[in-house]
């Protein structure tokens, strides 16, 4: 079994034509996807297992007037045959060279602090812990250095 992992961009709408089960929330539409891939902010990391996609990771890169940019990571999700084989971590990595190659300064994303899952991955990739004091009081944040 060889899996692959890569950031889709722009004509690469059909590989999400092949997604396994649980991993995304709804089905694909097409014409989001090809919203979201041609969007130069939107980056989408995927684990691919002979031609069906098992794995996602999302994120966008945004700047502030008074901030560096930032890498704001929204989802990410394993299916359920894939998961504890380091799809989360390599998927991550691969996001994090995207927000370098923008300038970012770090990546964010919050979870629930009743996922101990995801609570686990985010430490495993260098994810400093700290409170959303902005948040409902059951999400934790956790920042990444991106250098």
């Amino acid at each position: 079994m060889r899996i692959e992992f890569r950031i889709l961009r722009t004509g690469d709408e059909h590989i999400l034509t092949s997604v396994a089960p649980d991993v995304f929330d709804n089905p694909i539409n097409p014409a989001f996807t090809k919203e979201f891939l041609a969007d130069p902010r939107h980056h989408l990391a995927v684990a691919i297992d002979d031609g069906l996609v098992v794995g996602f990771a999302s994120a966008v890169h945004y700047i502030h007037p008074d901030k560096a940019p930032q890498l704001w990571i929204n989802e990410i999700a394993v299916a359920p045959t894939h998961q504890r084989r380091g799809f989360g971590k390599a998927m991550l990595r691969l996001l994090f060279e995207v927000g370098k190659a923008h300038h970012c300064t770090e990546a964010w994303v919050l979870t629930d602090r009743l996922n101990p899952a995801a609570m686990a991955l985010y430490a495993s990739v260098g994810g400093t812990e700290g409170a959303d004091d902005e948040g409902p009081a059951d999400s934790l944040g956790y920042t990444f250095a991106l250098k």
